[in-house]
């Protein structure tokens, strides 16, 4: 995010801590193998309780008072150098080679829009989800085009249209290098050292992988993942692509069917897909034999499913004090935050529907309604009583292991109670936080204070002598941001300065200073009808003429935040810094007890969770396994035009031979999280039966603690895509693609192909 960004910026140049903010991913939110020996959880039998019945949908759960741990709390995320291979034999009857890992982790790829996707077919066909495309179809809208809206097809190879810095990267190999990375790390006094020196061997243990990599390949790069919270550190090398080209896109209408009310809800009936291709270097479709087949026979309940993708965040791991502040503080104020501007959002698209600025306001609400929705529905985890007693339990079993063996009760007795000591710390400065609870990030406010933020930090750049690498650097991530327009800008920084006040207080001196007896409103105004930061172009002139002396409208009012806000990231980083340090130990005496049968929190690393499909008890009723269009239709008749489930004009009349039976979306017990959006759903024969899109509302809470009695993944059935393109979009190039493995130049060379079967 830029506010990340900008803080390290600084604290290259001023020695500053790292402000950590805790910012979500793409919401709406897995080759090497080897055999493990399954080690013993604290309590490793599945438990009965109200929130993990293990009876069958049809009947009444039965609830146990003790509060029990149960094998699978941290989750089904596995890793693919760590596969449960006893386990998926004994839950499933399969037994999986090193050649069904290897062709899993190769034909799934990490989508730049932090989402994920898959090879689809052996010519470089992508499939992954619509709303993890939708920057991506605005940048090859034409003049005069909302590809968003309108939907897209290339009838022609040659018209599929490439997308500027969009990239996928696939896995090709995953090395353990925790002891490269400790060796340069010894015990400091000062965390900070500690946190930096770890920092500094990371970057020097992938740097010097990648070079040597490249001397081979220059597509190949090296990341190093930290997981199980710094217990271990795997480099993941990757194959990056960069020709990425859109093949096919639905209306937006029908890919966010239902819109927002609709989000984290199932049943659903959402085209929520988007095809993309792969080019190789001399502009030729990618040939590949890492790819998965698409299966034309579908799934039915009880059938087992895999999820090869990248979950992007979980919090399994945490220690109880972790997870009470993120309830007591770190939610609730970000909810408030996301809410007000979300509502900001929402009044200008109502007011100005024509405005040229209407689709990336609208993607941006998207974003801020998605967030709120999956917010609320953690905080609702933590405030549920039951999970976090069963959170303390395996706390306190964690502990009493510890305890009873001498030497790792020395070195690791007092982590659980320092990491508390430190969210007191935090707490303490939690009005301070909430203040400027994501400044900086230009996708939940104001654009003219996050350029007005880089142009401080550019300026302090220049004062002390910079390098002009690290300037080029700097200028080059502000050219990012986006033009927002003037009237959205003046309620948006209304809104920043309002937050100044709810949690400073009125008569705080920065408060004071900044309004100097103004209203919120009377200021933003002021400030957006004069400063020149409106606009890239009036931006980028200001930058090299010295922003600081430009004596520019935006000049005095960041002069008051950005102080403030780099104090509080120096005061916040250094909780980080010290909270990092505490967890990498308390990860090393989980590991100590039960090695690597807990798989680690989720990284946006790749991952591979196992489920089966089915539906599960919901509103006093049974929600079924799957939907079909005979369900969107009704819900379209239901609620009619201009509502959230409005169609786009060709589905209104739907062909003839459109089987409205076909099964559209299905749902499975799969462990996902945001970031495994556009994962393929794929069967034992790794073929794909689904396209992972959003979990249901009972998912939510997965974040701390995994259950699947009524949590759900929610995927595009692949039986109702094929439906669609053959039917409902004749595009018969992809299906061609898809079912036969074939790539023709055009449509009329598929249809011909097609109707001589």
């Amino acid at each position: 995010m830029y506010s990340e960004r900008i803080m390290t910026y600084l604290k290259l140049t001023l020695s500053v801590g790292l402000l950590v903010l805790l910012v979500a991913n793409c919401a709406t939110t897995t080759s090497e193998t080897a055999v493990i020996t399954e080690v013993s959880a604290p309590i490793v039998e599945v438990v009965e309780s109200p929130s993990n019945p293990v009876t069958e949908i049809a009947d009444e759960p039965i609830l146990q008072d003790t509060v029990t741990v149960g094998r699978f709390d941290y989750g089904k995320m596995w890793t693919f150098d760590n596969p449960p291979l006893d386990f998926f034999e004994q839950e499933y009857g399969i037994e999986l080679s090193g050649q069904w890992f290897d062709l899993a982790s190769r034909g799934a790829l990490r989508f730049s829009s932090n989402c994920s996707a898959s090879f689809v077919s052996p010519h470089g066909l992508v499939m992954t989800n619509h709303h993890c495309a939708r920057e991506s179809i605005l940048k090859v809208s034409k003049m005069g085009e909302s590809l968003v809206d309108q939907g897209f097809y290339a009838e022609y190879l040659k018209d599929e249209r490439k997308v500027e810095d969009l990239y996928v990267d696939q896995l090709v190999a995953i090395e353990d290098v925790t002891k490269r990375v400790r060796a340069s790390v010894p015990d400091y006094q000062n965390d900070e050292e500690e946190a930096e020196a770890r920092k500094e061997s990371i970057e020097a243990i992938e740097k010097s992988m990648t070079n040597k990599l490249r001397d081979r390949d220059t597509t190949l790069q090296v990341e190093i993942v930290s997981l199980y919270r710094g217990g271990q550190f795997s480099a993941y090398t990757f194959k990056r692509y960069h020709d990425v080209r859109l093949v096919i896109a639905p209306e937006l209408k029908v890919a966010k069917f239902g819109g927002e009310s609709d989000n984290f809800t199932y049943p659903r009936y959402s085209l929520d897909m988007t095809f993309f291709r792969v080019y190789d270097h001399e502009g030729n479709p990618l040939e590949s034999t890492y790819y998965f087949p698409w299966s034309t026979n579908g799934v039915q309940p009880g059938d087992p499913v895999f999820v090869v993708g990248n979950p992007g965040s979980t919090s399994r791991l945490k220690t109880i004090s972790q997870l009470e502040y993120e309830r007591d503080y770190a939610l609730p104020q970000q909810l408030e935050t996301l809410k007000v501007r979300a509502k900001v959002l929402k009044s200008y698209i109502d007011e100005y529907p024509d405005d040229p600025y209407l689709d990336e306001v609208r993607n941006t609400y998207f974003t801020l309604t998605n967030l709120i929705k999956a917010n609320e529905g953690q905080l609702r985890g933590l405030n549920d009583s039951y999970l976090m007693a069963r959170k303390k339990a395996a706390e306190e079993s964690l502990q009493k292991m510890i305890a009873e063996k001498d030497e790792m009760d020395k070195e690791y007795g007092s982590l659980i109670t320092n990491i508390s000591a430190v969210q007191r710390s935090k707490r303490a400065t939690a009005s301070q936080s909430g203040a400027l609870n994501y400044f900086g990030s230009s996708t939940i406010g104001s654009r003219v204070l996050t350029r007005g933020l880089y142009g401080y930090v550019y300026s302090l750049y220049k004062q002390r002598g910079a390098p002009p690498d690290r300037l080029l650097e700097l200028k080059e991530e502000s050219a990012k941001i986006k033009d927002f327009p003037r009237e959205l800008e003046k309620d948006l920084i209304a809104a920043r300065l309002k937050d100044l006040v709810r949690y400073l207080g009125s008569a705080d001196p920065s408060v004071k200073r900044l309004l100097q007896g103004q209203s919120a409103e009377e200021l933003a105004t002021q400030l957006v009808d004069s400063t020149v930061l409106v606009d890239s172009t009036g931006f980028f002139s200001t930058l090299e003429r010295g922003y600081l002396g430009s004596k520019d409208a935006s000049v005095p009012v960041i002069e008051v935040l950005a102080p403030l806000y780099f104090t509080l990231g120096q005061q916040n980083g250094s909780f980080a810094d010290r909270e990092e340090n505490l967890s990498e130990k308390l990860a090393r005496a989980r590991l100590e007890l039960f090695g690597t049968s807990i798989p680690p929190d989720a990284t946006f690393s790749l991952r591979l969770s196992d489920g089966v499909v089915k539906g599960y008890n919901y509103n006093g009723t049974l929600a079924p396994y799957k939907t079909t269009f005979f369900g969107l239709y009704d819900h379209y008749h239901t609620y009619g035009p201009r509502s959230e489930w409005d169609l786009p004009d060709r589905w209104l009349s739907p062909p003839s031979n459109f089987d409205l039976s076909t099964p559209f979306n299905i749902i499975s017990t799969n462990d996902i999280t945001g970031g495994n959006s556009g994962s393929p759903l794929l069967n034992a024969n790794l073929e794909i039966v689904g396209l992972v899109f959003d979990g249901n509302i009972e998912s939510l809470p997965n974040q701390y603690m995994y259950s699947d009695n009524t949590a759900r993944a929610i995927s595009v059935d692949a039986r109702g895509i094929l439906e669609v393109l053959d039917e409902m979009y004749d595009a018969d190039r992809v299906v061609l693609e898809l079912t036969r493995g074939e790539v023709v130049s055009s449509e009329a060379e598929a249809d011909a192909v097609l109707s001589g079967e």
